[in-house]
């Protein structure tokens, strides 16, 4: 760890504390050249698997940003957008894993976008649920219809906490 005042390689921790989430630890470092005090915060890097086999680091940005297409012209706002880009990394570290699957991150996001916005839901799993036929379409809106948001959970965050990740289908 550089100090970032003088850059010198080294510091020394006086202080280690765990964050009230859990996720990450803030640390008190001293330089022991210009003695001079910082703060770190450390946190486990979640990497994303691809298809192709490429890993890149989570972005819940890019979350965000594949949910606000399947939410264009609906009721959502930016503030529901990034809580439930919050929710799908709560879920994500919540597994316990540091590598996680793409189809991970995309089951991830299904339960609490449908909780969101049901058409919002059903233009995201068109494409990530890979339909490819009306009928799949028709079974997914008569499963909406039968099973309204609230009331089932289904595939991903069990309860909107983040305590569960959806098994990939």
């Amino acid at each position: 760890m550089f100090c970032p005042y003088c850059r010198h390689s080294d510091s020394r921790v006086l202080d280690s504390r765990v964050s009230d989430d859990g996720l990450s630890i803030r640390r008190r470092r001293q330089c022991p050249i210009c003695e001079r005090r910082f703060t770190t915060l450390e946190q486990m890097q979640l990497m994303v698997t691809k298809r192709a086999g490429v890993q890149e680091p989570f972005n819940r940005d890019k979350v965000v940003a594949g949910v606000r297409k399947a939410c264009k012209d609906r009721p959502v706002s930016e503030a529901d957008l990034t809580r439930l880009g919050q929710q799908v990394e709560e879920a994500l570290r919540a597994s316990g894993q540091c590598d996680v699957p793409s189809e991970a991150v995309g089951a991830a996001i299904l339960a609490p976008l449908r909780r969101l916005d049901a058409v919002a839901y059903l233009r995201f799993a068109s494409v990530y649920q890979h339909y490819q036929t009306l009928d799949d379409f028709a079974a997914e809106i008569d499963r909406l219809t039968q099973d309204p948001p609230g009331h089932d959970d289904g595939p991903g965050l069990a309860d909107g906490s983040g305590a569960t990740v959806a098994s990939v289908r």
